[in-house]
């Protein structure tokens, strides 16, 4: 295997499904999966492409990288050496902005693609008074297990932003979490709305990058959210690849500085 080509993982694709209109599921098996943490879950990974959109990637020359596009773990079943990913179903012109989701909706069972990581895990301060979690589609695989690991009596919000009512899923979540799933109303607009609860709070937020800028004045300026206590991050930008809203989000992130 070339030099650009290590430390991946080659995985077989065990089943697709749809599980909402908008959003589709593919279990993959490995048997290198030994290697990964036992907290995979909610990790991201790198699904790896050549520079026209497909797995094989004897197509990359040595002195290229391939493709990486990446998303999140939403199921670790080590005993089994599978996991699951979500996919937000898309089409865009741009053919760089969808080779994953052009994979993913045309994978079927047997087909093979390289996965890279998994990388680090963003860490909630448990511990916190009460919660604030924010999401759109593409962060709701990592949302659900931010989620599910909350404290059993957890106090607070998640605000999930979604393309059609049908797109509603079934959370693992505390009692204490009030979870709104929104359609029309924008999330920055839905987040205003809610009462701010007493106590030091936990803030985590994915989403798209110009919400994003909005959510951040929001909590970290006029609520003054500690930044210990602050995860906010941008998944994607409308209409730019992944290449390059990594870019504009790094000089974004330095001016924050």
């Amino acid at each position: 295997m070339k030099k650009n080509k290590s430390q991946t993982n080659l995985f077989v694709v065990l089943k697709t499904e749809n599980i909402t209109p908008n959003m589709q599921r593919i279990t993959l098996k490995s048997d290198t999966l030994s290697a990964f943490p036992s907290d995979s879950e909610g990790r991201f990974i790198k699904l790896l492409f050549n520079r026209s959109g497909g797995t094989n990637l004897n197509e990359v020359s040595a002195e290229e990288r391939p493709v990486a596009r990446t998303y999140t773990i939403r199921r670790f079943i080590p005993e089994l050496d599978i996991i699951e990913i979500d996919f937000v179903r898309h089409i865009t012109q741009d053919l760089q902005c969808g080779f994953a989701s052009r994979w993913a909706i045309s994978a079927e069972a047997g087909d093979t693609i390289n996965i890279a990581g998994p990388g680090k895990i963003s860490s909630i301060n448990t511990e916190a008074d009460w919660f604030f979690l924010t999401a759109d589609m593409t962060a709701l695989p990592a949302l659900s297990i931010k989620l599910k690991n909350l404290p059993d009596n957890a106090q607070g919000y998640a605000v999930i932003k979604i393309i059609s009512e049908q797109d509603i899923q079934q959370l693992q979540a505390p009692k204490g979490i009030e979870v709104h799933w929104i359609t029309g109303t924008s999330m920055t607009d839905k987040v205003l709305t809610l009462t701010w609860l007493e106590g030091g709070v936990m803030v985590w937020c994915a989403c798209e990058f110009n919400v994003m800028r909005e959510l951040r004045q929001y909590f970290r300026n006029d609520k003054d959210v500690q930044r210990d206590n602050l995860y906010i991050s941008s998944y994607w930008k409308q209409g730019a690849s992944e290449d390059s809203h990594k870019v504009i989000k790094r000089k974004y992130e330095e001016m924050q500085e």
